[in-house]
């Protein structure tokens, strides 16, 4: 049974994963979001891969290098030893331009002994739509595909090409390499060259790295989910990604499978308020100038997500040739939810942009264009909040006034008074005070169910939602008002099961969810804590942090009864989510060794 034993490389502009074996099973190149050129991912046999492969009596061990994207993967049996060191290359070539190829290099380290592997070189462009043919040249193998339209894919090598292509045994002696690129090299590459890659790029991560603060507890786990959030950006435009993966299923055999490869406006702009919490202001300030470049119009409504490269039009298909993530079909490519309605996303982007601005009034980019969008944001919320809608968690069929949305109505105007504050534009405030009371006594009156003594996933529902766990993160009640603690004591009871936590367990469009979303439990984790139930925080805490694979990557998913990952991989949600509790736990502790200091 497979557990997503994956680990991501990836240089902000393309990812891949690779096994915990060294199994190169998913790459789509040059971009996220282009069409796969390997995908065992999705299709043990036809989906293509590049493995290396070894007898049985190696021992397979991985790891990341420590503060970096640089995978390694190290074969040894007694005395033969060597370690195959996967990263894409990304690093700086001037003061603002880097140098990130829509490439992979596979560096072979001879660390002892005379050790053998074989490779599997299986590309499968477009999808493994049709044939890909491969050719040995005089200085490359070359794969090419004609069946959706003509594509290449190059692979250069230090081994004999020959042997590569053929599966035949490859001794180590000295250290080697490989190159997987989309386009032909000017120069051909080298060892050396492929080893001042590696230094380049590990450096590269490591400055990253570095910008993190240290933390007294977890800084390793924080430290892992940052550089994973940092390879979901896409540096080009800014965008962050939900996931590198399309249609892993939510649950095995079941038809919950989504492509992720795009932009959320509510995923993105939760990992970027992290993210800036962490320092980071590039990928901020980046984002922010997607968001800006999205919104011509002033009264344009925002799509609840959009293409990396601001696609707007994100039409999903099938692709009925491919088996599946575990025979989980369909695998579908687009996302037809682009169309829907969520009218939290606002609240989610004016948090966002209220923390830009506080953080750097003085001295913020486009601060006319943040304005505009803000007022244009109120203009919206005003017409719109008391409408239904399709709820954070995409229901395709009925629209509701579910709780989460009517909340987030209330954020975006209130970021917006204390944006309208900080920029000293008064003239709308007595309107905007106005409406912000206005939604926040609807959703008193509405949201709140005595019979269940919580607040409820939608008006007039009697189902409880880990989404309303968010209403003390945002600001709209206090962590010790007795409707919230109450609130998270109703969830703990008919949400929580075995460590984990339901999103909700109402039916939807599938029927009803069998898996836990990864998010809400670090939802319900940070909500304990706030209500002063610290210790049995830190104890659920320490609980699924086992959960995560053997590098600590997190999926979407958590199935509840084997704890398997499950859905698309490596998820933003999951590692946001896992930083805010990390960090709330780390900042008590470090509290609490100031506090026995000074007495």
């Amino acid at each position: 049974m497979d557990n997503l034993d994956y680990g991501i490389i990836g240089n902000c502009r393309s990812a891949a994963l690779i096994s915990k074996t060294g199994s190169l099973d998913w790459c789509c190149l040059p971009e996220f979001d282009s069409s796969s050129v390997f995908a065992k991912l999705l299709d043990k046999k036809i989906g293509g891969s590049f493995e290396i492969l070894v007898d049985d009596d190696y021992v397979i061990t991985q790891r990341y290098k420590k503060g970096t994207a640089l995978l390694i993967t190290r074969f040894s049996r007694g005395e033969d030893i060597f370690e195959v060191r996967d990263f894409m290359p990304r690093y700086l070539k001037s003061q603002t331009t880097y140098h990130s190829p829509p490439e992979i290099i596979r560096y072979i380290r001879h660390i002892s002994g005379k050790p053998k592997f074989r490779a599997k070189y299986d590309p499968r462009l477009g999808y493994a739509v049709g044939e890909t043919h491969t050719y040995v040249k005089s200085q490359f193998v070359s794969s090419l595909t004609h069946a959706i339209k003509f594509d290449t894919l190059f692979l250069y090598t230090s081994f004999n090409k020959n042997a590569v292509v053929e599966g035949r045994e490859l001794e180590v002696v000295e250290d080697g390499f490989f190159l997987v690129a989309y386009n032909e090299k000017i120069f051909l590459p080298t060892t050396k060259s492929a080893y001042l890659e590696q230094e380049r790029t590990k450096v590269y991560w490591l400055n990253w790295s570095n910008k993190t603060p240290s933390y007294q507890k977890y800084n390793s786990v924080i430290n892992r989910s940052a550089l994973t959030l940092k390879l979901l950006s896409y540096d080009k435009t800014g965008a962050v990604l939900a996931a590198a993966t399309t249609s892993l299923p939510e649950t095995i055999g079941e038809v919950r499978n989504w492509d992720y490869r795009f932009c959320w406006i509510r995923d993105a702009s939760m990992v970027i308020k992290v993210m800036a919490n962490l320092g980071h202001a590039n990928v901020s300030r980046r984002y922010l100038q997607f968001i800006i470049d999205l919104i011509p119009e002033k009264d344009e409504k925002l799509q609840i997500m959009y293409g990396i490269n601001r696609q707007k039009r994100l039409t999903e298909h099938t692709l009925g040739h491919l088996s599946g993530y575990e025979n989980s079909s369909p695998v579908r490519i687009g996302n037809a939810a682009y169309r829907q309605t969520q009218n939290d996303i606002y609240g989610i982007l004016m948090d966002v942009i209220h923390q830009q601005l506080a953080r750097f009034s003085t001295n913020i980019e486009n601060g006319e264009e943040l304005w505009g969008i803000t007022k244009g944001i109120v203009w919206i919320v005003e017409k719109h909040w008391h409408e239904k809608d399709k709820g954070i968690w995409e229901f395709r069929t009925e629209d509701r006034h579910f709780t989460f949305s009517k909340v987030l109505c209330w954020v975006a105007v209130d970021r917006a008074i204390k944006v309208a504050r900080i920029l000293k534009k008064t003239r709308k405030l007595e309107k905007w005070n106005a409406l912000e009371q206005t939604i926040k006594n609807d959703i008193h009156e509405n949201a709140w169910n005595d019979e269940v003594n919580a607040f409820v996933q939608s008006y007039g529902s009697s189902d409880l939602d880990a989404s309303v766990l968010l209403m003390e993160q945002y600001g709209f009640i206090h962590a010790k008002d007795p409707r919230y603690v109450s609130t998270v004591k109703a969830i703990e009871k008919e949400l929580s099961h075995d460590g984990l936590l339901y999103r909700y367990k109402n039916e939807d469009d599938f029927g009803l969810p069998s898996s836990s979303f990864t998010i809400c439990t670090f939802w319900f984790i940070n909500a304990l804590f706030k209500i002063g139930e610290e210790e049995k925080a830190q104890e659920w805490f320490e609980k699924v942090l086992g959960y995560s694979n053997h590098l600590g990557l997190f999926s979407e998913d958590i199935d509840f009864k084997s704890k398997r990952l499950l859905g698309n991989f490596p998820q933003a949600y999951s590692h946001l989510a896992l930083i805010e509790c990390a960090v709330n736990f780390s900042n008590k502790a470090t509290a609490e060794k100031v506090k026995e200091s000074v007495y």
